[in-house]
């Protein structure tokens, strides 16, 4: 059995490597050759769902804790707003160096290695997280900080988001990739939203876990599972193509190869502006809650941990509905469609409705139907994995979420600088809102039909 290295259609920056072929046994072929599933993919399958859990557990939870947290810091509650939205685009900077640090690592050493690293790094990150406080100068320990500019538990917890934004990137990413790679062409986007799906819950934990205990505790159980976590993927293996892939001199995990020649790099960026709208709900209007409530008119103060856990409710049903919409519609194009125009109604009705009834469970209500529609992460999360080749798509796959994470802190900029100019916290995040719907339709026009594309090829060097 051989495994095709060929160019599929549609994609004119790909190329036939001038490798010789090499006999494979049907263990280490494509899985795009052979129709069971495998028991290293439902391993993959399993050990990606959870590690996907425990990544946005960790992700989602300085959102669920930022008002406890910051306050038992010192922070006050004017200082509440402006220092979370400092964290949180910190964080999401760290992931965006991250998402390229192990998308580059994971086509160059293997998909596990990702694994593995990523986990290891946001664990021991999110622990620390826990341990934040402030120390005056006198000890070794205080001075060092001192040095440092973080002798005060508000600093440290800045850089410690940084720190565990660079691990969290790496942990969809490689399991999407290894999941993909493991999986038929006509089951990997069930493959994908099982893991997309299942760790959306992690969101969920979050809050239920915050509310449960203190915050620091909260950390405390984020890096304990991800540790707890490392025992089982002892037993995943490396993906055959990759394997393959090694025996070969072709170029792999080049960033430049990522954003040259022109068509491949419009094709990456298309598909990043496609999930754009996710993140602006994520990171806007539900993190912030309580500032939206204020200036709604509510005269209960909301809470953003529960604001966070109706939207993740959402998210859960969301994803789901639309995996399985792709591959019932066998078009990945026409399910991301559906959704963001399911996506541009919510968003309106987020606007406008909670107005009329100024009561905590109208405001509640359109956070979950706002999950519910913004749940395309899976199909977005599929189609980055079939849009690039082998030697490439761990970088693509492991970056391009992460970069839509990134826009969070451009996201949240606009919408302050909006909220400075004279507009109302909720009329700026309509506007900024609605333009992310608008250069999201416009870049899902660009893109190709992925679904049932066979994985088996690789991106070239050549002129666009």
């Amino acid at each position: 059995m051989r495994l095709r290295l060929a160019e599929p259609p549609g994609f004119p920056d790909t190329h036939r490597v001038n490798e010789p072929h090499r006999t494979l046994t049907p263990s280490a072929a494509s899985p795009e050759l052979s129709a069971p599933v495998s028991r290293a993919a439902i391993m993959a399958v399993v050990v990606a769902s959870l590690g996907y859990f425990v990544d946005i557990y960790d992700l989602i939870l300085f959102s669920v804790v930022r008002v406890p947290s910051l306050k038992g810091l010192g922070a006050t509650e004017s200082e509440v707003l402006t220092l979370g939205a400092s964290l949180i685009s910190w964080q999401m900077f760290g992931m965006v160096v991250g998402g390229l640090a192990w998308g580059i690592l994971g086509d160059k050493k293997g998909r596990l290695s990702v694994l593995f690293g990523s986990i290891i790094l946001y664990s021991l990150a999110n622990i620390a997280n826990g341990l934040v406080a402030t120390v005056e100068p006198g000890t070794a320990w205080g001075n060092l900080l001192a040095t440092l500019g973080m002798s005060h538990g508000i600093d440290q917890y800045r850089a410690l988001r940084f720190i565990a934004g660079i691990g969290l990137a790496g942990e969809l990413g490689a399991g999407v990739t290894l999941v993909s790679e493991l999986l038929g062409r006509h089951a990997r986007g069930y493959g994908t939203t099982i893991v997309a799906t299942f760790g959306i819950c992690g969101g969920l934990m979050a809050t239920f876990v915050a509310g449960k205990f203190d915050w620091r505790t909260a950390y405390f159980v984020g890096g304990g599972m991800g540790l707890a976590l490392l025992v089982l993927r002892i037993g995943v293996v490396e993906s055959g193509m990759f394997k393959t892939l090694r025996t070969t001199t072709v170029v792999r995990g080049s960033l430049l190869m990522l954003f040259w020649p022109p068509r491949r790099f419009l094709r990456y960026a298309a598909i990043v502006l496609v999930a754009v709208p996710i993140w602006f709900v994520v990171a806007i209007p539900v993190t912030f809650a309580p500032e939206f409530g204020k200036q709604m008119g509510f005269t209960e103060t909301l809470s953003a941990p529960t604001a966070i856990a109706w939207t993740y409710t959402g998210l859960v049903l969301g994803d789901l509905a639309s995996g399985l919409l792709s591959q019932f519609l066998r078009s990945r194009r026409r399910a991301l469609l559906v959704f963001l125009l399911f996506t541009t109604a919510t968003l309106a009705s987020f606007f406008i409705a909670p107005r009329f009834e100024r009561e905590a469970w109208s405001f509640y209500t359109v956070c979950a139907v706002m999950g519910l529609s913004i749940g395309y992460w899976a199909v977005f999360v599929t189609t980055v994995g079939e849009l690039f080749g082998t030697n490439l798509r761990a970088t693509a796959t492991t970056s391009a979420p992460n970069l839509v994470r990134g826009f969070v802190p451009l996201l949240t900029w606009a919408w302050l600088a909006l909220v400075g100019a004279g507009m109302s916290h909720v009329n700026a995040a309509a506007v900024v809102g609605f333009g992310t719907i608008v250069v999201a339709m416009a870049a899902l026009a660009s893109l190709p039909e992925t679904y049932g594309r066979h994985l088996d090829f690789l991106e070239g060097h050549g002129r666009d």
